[in-house]
């Protein structure tokens, strides 16, 4: 995307803003009654998104019933293996991604080849796919009866379970410590190295003592932050976990198989104590670390590594990686348009005429209408957070943006019980019901608002970040200057300030459809007959085992999502967004 805003990586998504930890760095703008009242009404929404769901949730896992579920999980063998199952996923999965991060990063930055610009898509091709795309080509290709596994290699592996979950979910996560790596890794002040190169050292006593040493803050948040995305995935245990129960899965058993909220919440809970003890020290690691890695303006550039000793060793590993990578998507695309990948490779378009002639074609609008709906939402809810927390807060901006990265934070899963047994009934605000309850009314009225609230809460924390690294590039002086003239806190926000972190604002509305469209944990919980999802539709023809009809939503999916973006890049270079302002 050509734009002048800062990177949207792993780290900026959760790392604490500077500009809280000095008062003194904080212009003192004077607080009018319209922002004051943009405050109140922001805090008012993001209690609404997240803290009231959160809140049900505890009181539901502190019922009676609640209760009873805890205190088997300290008495019951199995119940001590799910949470030992997840840790353990959680554990494997971070290490392995981060790895995979790490050594992708470092080639595309540091080593010398061609096609550095093809390298670095393959890298990012799992963020526009839907949660379990992945999982299910994996099963195609290296299943009982795979492709690959079994009728080229003659073996007959079983790809269920944790080495299914760890191929899958590695896969899924690695271009999160992938996008944050390259970041840190170009940001690096190559003097160090320099000097170390000049005493002797070989490219490799280098590596182990300059380079690594400085890059050890961003593999500590990649690992943690890919932690919290492995404990909190729903959508490949139920695909390709087998009889490995995790958290996740065993809260979703519990409320659409045994129909148990109470047990639901009470897993959820459980699930919710290891992810946000992570993200807070994922922002606390991030926050000491900001203030050292950063040196200052490079004096020179890196030294590419050229050296075919270490060079064609680290290529190979990394194309053997991509080429997986492109495999898997290939068998996605290619299993949409033959009858059966592997068994009859006849071509066909019977499966998106099957999607095109019924639910699936009401899905496809469905989700992207909401989709469209909840993107400029959590935009400009994410900038009013990062101008609020930046420019105008003089106190409690701390608090202020954790409330807003608490939809980032939540697992999934939580954020959908959540919602589940919040707006299972009628919301009344001074006797009027603004909310219908999930189980009934029209689709905007039931499902669809719910939807497009946890479209919302997810999704806004990218904007927020995106927002606040932008503004602290900006002259503080600025809003100063505008309010000084007499201007409200609302005009400056969106003739002064709006307009100067409009890069921001696009990048993220960006993220917030690509995660909107491929998010299956919190909807999953809240859609109803009147509302239909493509994720959900694409889980339920992959337990049907209609596995061509799910290639077919996966590919039209990823299709929508690259349009948009699209779309979005050229109203950036449309509007001149892309441009620094003078």
């Amino acid at each position: 995307m050509t734009s002048s805003a800062p990177p949207l990586t792993a780290a900026s998504l959760t790392q604490t803003p500077p500009a809280k930890s000095s008062a003194r760095g904080r212009t003192r703008v004077k607080q009018d009654p319209v922002t004051t009242t943009i405050l109140v009404v922001v805090l008012l929404v993001l209690v609404f998104l997240v803290l009231l769901p959160l809140g049900r949730v505890l009181g539901e896992a502190l019922s009676a019933d609640g209760l009873a579920v805890l205190s088997k999980l300290a008495s019951s063998r199995t119940n001590r293996a799910t949470v030992l199952n997840t840790l353990v996923l959680g554990t494997v999965v971070g290490t392995v991604g981060t790895l995979v991060g790490f050594l992708l990063a470092y080639v595309q930055v540091r080593v010398a080849f061609r096609g550095k610009r093809l390298f670095h898509l393959i890298c990012l091709l799992p963020v526009v796919s839907p949660p379990f795309a992945v999982a299910t080509a994996s099963i195609t290709l290296f299943g009982r009866n795979g492709i690959i596994s079994t009728q080229l290699l003659g073996q007959e592996w079983n790809i269920y379970g944790l080495p299914g979950l760890t191929l899958v979910l590695s896969l899924s996560f690695f271009p999160v410590a992938y996008m944050n790596l390259v970041g840190m890794l170009r940001s690096l002040d190559p003097s160090m190295e320099e000097a170390a190169a000049s005493l002797g050292a070989s490219k490799f006593t280098v590596f182990r003592t300059v380079t690594l040493p400085m890059v050890v803050p961003g593999l500590g948040a990649s690992f943690l932050l890919l932690f919290t995305e492995a404990i909190a995935d729903l959508a490949n245990p139920l695909v390709i976990g087998g009889d490995y129960t995790v958290l996740a899965s065993r809260a979703y058993i519990a409320i659409n198989g045994e129909y148990n909220t109470a047990a639901g919440a009470a897993y959820s809970l459980v699930l919710l104590v290891p992810s946000l003890l992570v993200f807070l020290l994922q922002r606390y690691w991030s926050g000491r670390s900001s203030t050292v890695t950063v040196t200052g303006k490079p004096t020179g550039s890196f030294e590419l590594l050229r050296a075919n000793v270490a060079r064609i060793p680290l290529l190979a590993v990394s194309v053997a990686v991509l080429a997986l990578v492109v495999t898997v998507y290939a068998a996605v695309v290619v299993g949409a348009f033959v009858e059966i990948l592997g068994v009859n490779n006849s071509f066909t378009l019977r499966h998106f005429e099957y999607l095109l002639s019924g639910i699936g074609n009401e899905s496809m609008i469905d989700t992207t209408i909401l989709a469209l709906i909840a993107t400029p939402i959590a935009g400009i809810l994410g900038m009013l957070v990062a101008w609020l927390v930046v420019v105008r807060m003089r106190r409690g901006a701390g608090v202020v943006d954790f409330l807003g990265m608490l939809g980032l934070a939540v697992p999934g899963t939580v954020i959908g019980i959540g919602y589940l047994v919040t707006f299972n009934r009628p919301v009344a605000l001074f006797g009027v019901n603004v909310i219908a309850p999930l189980a009934g009314g029209g689709a905007i009225a039931g499902g669809a608002m719910a939807i497009v609230m946890v479209y919302v809460a997810r999704s806004m924390p990218a904007g927020q970040r995106s927002g606040i690294a932008s503004l602290q590039q900006i002259d503080k002086a600025i809003d100063e200057a505008s309010t000084s003239l007499g201007a409200s806190g609302a005009q400056t926000f969106l003739r002064v300030t709006l307009p100067l972190i409009r890069p921001a604002f696009l990048t993220g509305l960006v993220y917030a459809f690509a995660r909107s469209m491929t998010t299956l944990s919190p909807i999953i919980f809240i859609t109803t007959p009147h509302t239909k999802i493509m994720t959900s539709q694409i889980l339920a023809e992959v337990d049907a085992g209609r596995f061509g009809n799910a290639f077919a939503f996966c590919t039209i999916l990823i299709l929508i999502v690259m349009t948009v973006i699209g779309g979005l890049n050229l109203l950036i270079r449309g509007t001149g967004a892309g441009r620094e302002p003078r």
